[in-house]
């Protein structure tokens, strides 16, 4: 059932307006070119509020990632105040200003009359909170960049243009997918997802203007949405999985009312481009809270509709090894967000499918489990499964297969020639997975150390240490009559 009509929370005609005395948010707090974008458009004429996550974590003391800018003015006249502004977006058109490395989204207002129960008008896809983590690849490309390809908002379906709208459309399951109505601030409102989102910080005078009670949900740690919450859900079943990573990321409590559509609409995440989903999951493991987002997909029951191989084999293998290894890797990843260091995709990829690729290897025949082909086509295998769901960039599915194919070369070096794999592209990545894998007794501990000191040592250096190694394995493995070595008992991934 819906929530009840009492409980739902309905922006007011006019803003609460906290003036700068009673609130903590700072100038010196908000990023310059912001301020710069800011009180251009008020010198200009226009309106200018910072909206959004970035007044949320202002007022929780986090330092924002990004700062978006909302604004009366249309993208055209935005683009004519900036020469380093480039206009973006199908479905909504947005303004991009290019400061560096640094860029402030401005959107205009959208319109939105105020809606009867259970009607509210459509949204635009996750208009807030677009952090997105730093990677070692910097350019993900259009094919994980989240946004639809042209022409794809009108995909097979029932679609449907909202009354009086024509350029709001939707699908049968009430999906929103395309809207391209401007606005005022007392309808932007209603676009977004949920009140500790819904704040504008007004640059003219310094304060907050609040239409929700977001200022009081966010003193509580509380996340409500705005609207009826089954509704606004099918209007963007991704707001299913920011509320699961604000959960995770601010340690906020979702609402009841909020919560309870989850487990009866979390299916609509199949009709979400998988290019979107992928982006998503980038957001949700890749920002600094990635294993306490793991407990909370899990819990919510979202991780089946994203990666539904991986949840398959943690739900039959509870509490196991492989389980340990991932939310270790997801720890130990959170670690190098917070410390701004670089993120890879296609490390994320060899935790999150460690356990579904050691369960396609480990079902073939023992002899089979240290062949290089069974490991690459454990690989190909895993990811087409995953693909399902997510649109996952060849190069990071490449990627994947070249750490697990490396990693019986390193429990098993063959003298000098062993030294080539430290220049190896997928050395370090690999070598981060040897280091996982033998803190759980799934590698050679001694084999992990090993690679640790001939790292660290002088070239010459590390020609004597692989011919101590190459001497204390032993006599190289007999050839066969056909001249080929016989191998010895290398071992991909396992599970146990």
């Amino acid at each position: 059932m819906n929530a009840s009509p009492s409980r739902l929370v309905a922006p007011t005609a006019k803003p609460r307006v906290i003036p700068r005395a009673e609130h903590t948010i700072s100038r010196s707090h908000v990023s310059p070119n912001a301020l710069r974008v800011l009180y251009r458009l008020k010198d200009a004429g226009f309106h200018g509020f910072l909206v959004g996550g970035c007044v949320r974590d202002l007022l929780l003391g986090i330092e924002p990632k990004d700062f978006d800018v909302a604004t009366d003015a249309l993208p055209e006249q935005v683009k004519r105040l900036f020469r380093n502004c480039r206009l973006v977006g199908r479905r909504f058109r947005l303004a991009h200003v290019f400061f560096g490395q640094e860029i402030i989204e401005v959107a205009t207002f959208r319109a939105a009359s105020a809606p009867s129960q259970g009607e509210e008008p459509l949204a635009d896809a996750d208009p807030e909170d677009g952090e997105a983590p730093e990677l070692d690849d910097p350019d993900l490309g259009a094919e994980s960049a989240g946004e639809a390809p042209a022409g794809e908002e009108l995909a097979a379906g029932t679609v449907e243009a909202a009354a009086g709208h024509p350029e709001r459309m939707f699908d049968a399951t009430g999906r929103i997918l395309r809207d391209n109505v401007y606005g005022t601030i007392d309808e932007d409102v209603w676009r977004r997802d949920f009140t500790a989102n819904s704040l504008y910080y007004n640059i003219a005078d310094f304060s907050i203007w609040d239409y929700c009670g977001g200022v009081e949900d966010i003193g509580a740690r509380r996340l409500r949405m705005i609207g009826d919450p089954e509704t606004r859900f099918r209007e963007d079943p991704v707001r299913m999985l920011r509320a699961a990573r604000f959960e995770a990321k601010l340690g906020f409590e979702i609402d009841a009312d909020t919560a309870e559509p989850i487990g009866r609409l979390r299916e609509l995440l199949a009709g979400v481009p998988p290019a979107r989903l992928f982006d998503e999951m980038l957001k949700i493991f890749l920002t600094g809270h990635g294993a306490r987002s793991l407990e909370v997909l899990r819990q919510r029951g979202l991780l089946a509709q994203l990666l539904p191989n991986v949840e398959g084999y943690l739900s039959a293998h509870s509490g196991g090894l492989v389980e340990r290894l991932l939310v270790k890797g997801l720890a130990n990843t959170d670690e190098r967000a917070i410390a701004g260091r670089p993120l890879t995709p296609t490390f994320l990829l060899a935790l999150l499918l460690y356990g579904p690729i050691a369960q396609i290897i480990e079902a073939l025949p023992p002899e089979k489990w240290h062949e290089l082909s069974a490991i690459g086509e454990a690989c190909e295998r895993a990811v087409r499964q995953a693909q399902a769901h997510l649109a996952i960039p060849r190069r990071f599915s490449l990627g994947l297969g070249e750490m697990f194919s490396l990693q019986p070369r390193l429990e098993h070096p063959s003298g000098r020639r062993a030294l080539r794999l430290l220049t190896h592209p997928r050395f370090r990545a690999a070598y981060d997975l040897l280091l996982l894998r033998a803190q759980f007794g799934l590698a050679s501990g001694e084999m992990a150390r090993w690679w640790t000191e001939v790292q660290e040592a002088p070239q010459e250096e590390q020609g004597r240490m692989a011919d101590e190694l190459a001497q204390a394995a032993g006599p190289r493995p007999a050839r066969s009559k056909s001249g080929r070595r016989r191998r010895r008992g290398r071992r991909g991934p396992r599970a146990s």
